[in-house]
């Protein structure tokens, strides 16, 4: 077992914190917290190049975790609260996630509202693994997008 165990340590304190934390604040920053998780995948990939995609990926792991769990929460509060009432625009909204289903969560990766769609998701009972599926879709376009566009555009900045 520590076979296993002591490579992949090492593997993710490359450099010293840098994937295990881009892990973390991934998966944190996709509950409904307000935080940004691509200046520390920036950070570590301008501090070592090598890591552009594992950074990539381990940010895109770690998000679509986050936003599973913001699923489960949506689908908790939904049962906690049953009968809600609501606003005419909520339910043209909610008729608008029904109508697109699971899909719906490639949007997952916009800014404020992408968190809380996870939610509404797991409220509606969408189903869960096509949800988590496109989340990562959308999730993993963005960290591919947002760090390449970043370095490109930035040569150099990051690097300490």
């Amino acid at each position: 077992m520590d076979a296993w165990i002591d490579p992949l340590i090492a593997l993710l304190a490359l450099p010293k914190f840098g994937l295990s934390s881009v892990f973390v604040i991934a998966l944190v920053s996709a509950t409904l917290l307000p935080m940004g998780s691509e200046p520390m995948v920036v950070a570590v990939v301008s501090a070592n190049t090598s890591l552009f995609w594992p950074a990539v990926l381990v940010a895109t792991v770690g998000n679509t975790l986050g936003g599973a769990i913001t699923w489960w929460m949506g689908y908790g509060a939904e049962k906690a609260y049953e009968h809600v009432k609501h606003k005419p625009h909520e339910v043209r909204v909610l008729r608008w996630l029904q109508r697109f289903g699971a899909k719906a969560c490639l949007l997952s990766w916009l800014p404020i509202v992408g968190d809380p769609l996870c939610a509404v998701a797991g409220w509606l009972k969408l189903p869960f693994w096509p949800c988590v599926g496109f989340m990562a879709i959308g999730k993993f376009a963005r960290y591919l997008v947002m760090t390449a566009g970043a370095l490109w555009l930035f040569p150099g900045w990051f690097a300490g």
